[in-house]
């Protein structure tokens, strides 16, 4: 009797739903101010502090994509106790500052902005260690991109059918509003994609986790970010499933990318 006691007391906990916010932070840098979804567990002792994980919502999507496309999300800040942070990234910013319009400043934004307020506001862990960061499609460009040029502030970051190379894609998705088109700014792309930007990692420097699906679109770029670490004897998780670049891929593939991070979050705490 006592152990189905305990059993339905672990369901109620670890099926309880998270709070859900939506904040607003004042960008100085774009004179304007950013929503952002927060996902706080409320499962928290007086007190506590908690690790932080950075989702990253994809091209035209705005910062209600993860939790209105992957809802589970809510229960899971519960289960792996870990404050969750959705920012709006703009329609297509891809997670960088434009040299080319010079509104666009979303690097600096969530780098030297979003997380400052986050970490003075919330009951977090105020370490690369504690803190995570990943995305869907663009924002799993941007996730990579900012996680690999600021490995002081984040251990860990995913990819989930991620952009990871934009060389081959100079027409899609706005790119070249934000970096001059590839013909008359090639040095723009070239500096500016995952793939180019790998070149600084060396092994240990981030806990990778990186998943495409099979009938993905940048299926091709992830095969080859993934053998250039392969390369390079940089220590990452790689996966490539059944799917589309879809909802239904990323809502299943963030369960594995979230549990990957509680199990990093607990060997370092």
């Amino acid at each position: 009797m006592k152990s189905v006691s305990l059993f339905f007391f672990l369901f109620v906990v670890l099926s309880v739903h998270a709070s859900v916010d939506t904040i607003s932070v004042f960008s100085k840098a774009m004179n304007k101010p950013i929503k952002v979804v927060i996902v706080k567990p409320n499962v928290l002792s007086e007190n506590e502090k908690i690790p932080t994980v950075y989702m990253l919502h994809g091209h035209s999507a705005n910062y209600k994509q993860w939790i209105a496309e992957a809802p589970q999300i809510e229960v899971t800040s519960n289960s792996m106790k870990a404050l969750l942070v959705l920012p709006d990234g703009g329609y297509s910013s891809w997670y960088l500052d434009s040299e080319i319009d010079t509104s666009f400043k979303y690097e600096t934004f969530i780098i030297n902005e979003l997380i400052p307020y986050i970490d003075a506001n919330y009951p977090t862990i105020n370490n690369r260690n504690a803190r995570a960061i990943t995305g869907l499609s663009m924002g799993g460009h941007g996730a990579l991109y900012l996680s690999i040029r600021h490995k002081n502030l984040f251990g860990a970051a995913g990819s989930v059918c991620g952009g990871v190379d934009i060389r081959p894609f100079p027409k899609n998705w706005d790119i070249a509003k934000k970096l001059g088109t590839i013909e008359s700014n090639p040095s723009n792309w070239e500096k500016n994609t995952v793939i180019n930007v790998s070149d600084s990692l060396v092994n240990g420097d981030l806990q990778l986790i990186i998943d495409c699906g099979l009938d993905d679109f940048f299926l091709n770029v992830n095969r080859a970010l993934h053998k250039k670490l392969l390369d390079k004897k940089i220590a990452h998780t790689y996966t490539e499933r059944p799917g589309k670049h879809n909802t239904a891929y990323w809502r299943n593939s963030i369960d594995y990318q979230l549990l990957f991070f509680k199990n990093w979050f607990t060997d370092n705490q």
